[in-house]
């Protein structure tokens, strides 16, 4: 089986009803998220290239066509018509890295019915999660206020993919590192790790323990203080690295608190350095950080030099998901759009100006720009296949840093930031407008036709009297 069974059973069911019925013209989805999840300020694009390679590779092959035949309880012949079936359509898309808002198309994909209907469970999970996890990074990075931050979250991801796209989407928004093996030497990123308590307790005594890592690793080393008494781990960590010749490993060192009150852990491990003559020695601070904490200790001003995050992070604990949506915006040249309560949507293909301080517009595809207004979505794939190169890691990260740099302070916030509000250019209210109303009286008439066909009611029986 291919990655096109990785999708929703009513994907398959709508496919096969619009292949028997001929509705097969162009169509166009539109993938956006609807609000932002509590205490967020902003969302960074992500999920765009892995998304690509999906679409790019996409082709329904005979073991698809039995997995889907399994699924529905039916003959394989009966599902013949999606063989062979590859994505041929067009991709416009936010770039992996760009900031955007709530209601802003993150990409836009074209696409004969079926195929665009199909691809949309996995592209959603793609940008989903990864948008996700890459805005939570994003905010542990401007929590740091330029200390480095490194990625630890891997042995608590969802799932191994889930820690590599952590990895790569950290250091997109600026991380340091990762202690990913298979991301960092994928992407060319950063390696980092210490040790855990579990090397310490193997050796009869700390200094021990100690002593064998620096044996091992004629690097900088970092040792993990906190196994048992932490200030004593500190003084012991002190003496071996005194010890260290700075070549070797001396000078670039660190130790690291994993528990406890890092703050004030932190405050006595640096006075204990310094007094050992080692003020250069660093101290990293891991164990359950995300955000909110490392923005407490920054603000308190402990001596801490690099944070490491992991579960809170790799996870997205406090919002780990969004509210996105892959929704129908026009058939065959016709705009359509939802009607439900809370949850309507606006027709036609789109673009999302980007305009100064975050007023950005979101209008009709082909309208003019506003003053000073930049288009977001560009196109990336065309007739199903890239347009260009895929960006590196460092080339979405400078899109980040450019979009940050001009993010109003308030969105900015770690606790209650203030979002931007994207508004409605008015060629797609006047669209808008117009598609409403013609579904409104499209219903109406309808409605009316079905009661005409009714048969008329008996009226009541009426006894004559003798």
């Amino acid at each position: 089986m291919s990655d096109a069974t990785t999708t929703d059973l009513y994907e398959v069911t709508m496919a096969m009803s619009y292949l028997k019925e001929g509705l097969t013209g162009p169509a166009a989805f539109s993938l956006f998220v609807r609000d932002m999840p509590p205490d967020r300020g902003f969302l960074v694009a992500a999920g765009l290239e892995s998304s690509l390679d999906f679409l790019s590779g996409y082709r329904i092959t005979v073991e698809d066509v039995d997995a889907f035949a399994s699924a529905l309880h039916r003959p394989a012949r009966d599902l013949e018509p999606l063989l062979g079936m590859k994505f041929t359509g067009q991709v416009r898309a936010v770039p992996e890295g760009r900031i955007v808002l709530a209601g802003e198309p993150l990409l836009e994909v074209t696409a004969p019915l079926p195929q665009a209907q199909l691809v949309e469970t996995h592209v959603l999970n793609q940008v989903n999660h990864q948008t996700t996890i890459a805005s939570k990074a994003a905010r542990c990075l401007l929590a740091a206020a330029g200390h480095p931050v490194v990625d630890f979250s891997l042995r608590r991801t969802h799932g191994p993919e889930a820690g590599y796209q952590a990895a790569r989407l950290s250091a997109m928004v600026g991380f340091a590192g990762t202690s990913n093996v298979a991301a960092a030497t994928a992407e060319g990123l950063t390696a980092v790790g210490t040790m855990a308590h579990s090397y310490i307790e193997a050796f009869a005594a700390e200094e021990e323990a100690f002593r064998a890592f620096a044996r091992s690793h004629p690097g900088p080393v970092t040792l993990l203080v906190d196994t048992y008494d932490t200030d004593e781990g500190v003084r012991v960590a002190a003496r071996v690295l005194r010890d260290l010749d700075d070549a070797a490993g001396g000078r670039g060192s660190a130790v690291r608190l994993d528990s406890g009150d890092l703050g004030a852990l932190a405050v006595r491990a640096r006075a204990i350095l310094d007094s050992a003559g080692l003020p250069d020695v660093r101290i990293v601070a891991s164990g359950g950080l995300d955000e909110y904490s490392v923005d407490e200790l920054v603000r308190s001003g402990v001596p801490i030099d690099i944070y490491a995050v992991g579960t809170r992070v790799g996870v997205s604990a406090d919002a780990p998901f969004l509210d996105s949506a892959y929704k129908l915006v026009e058939y065959d040249g016709r705009p359509v759009m939802k009607l439900s309560s809370a949850k309507v949507t606006a027709p036609g293909q789109k673009q999302v100006f980007r305009c100064p301080g975050y007023g950005d517009v979101i209008g009709v595809r082909d309208e003019q720009p506003p003053r000073q207004g930049e288009p977001l979505l560009v196109a990336v794939m065309e007739r199903g296949r890239r347009t260009g190169e895929r960006p590196t890691v460092g080339d979405s990260g400078e899109r980040f840093t450019a979009d940050l740099a001009g993010l109003p302070p308030a969105a900015r916030r770690i606790r209650a930031p203030v979002a931007p509000r994207a508004v409605t250019s008015g060629q797609l209210a006047s669209l808008t407008d117009q598609v409403r109303r013609r579904i409104e009286d499209e219903v109406r008439a309808s409605a009316a036709d079905l009661r005409s066909r009714e048969p008329s009611a008996p009226g009541p029986h009426r006894s004559v009297p003798g």
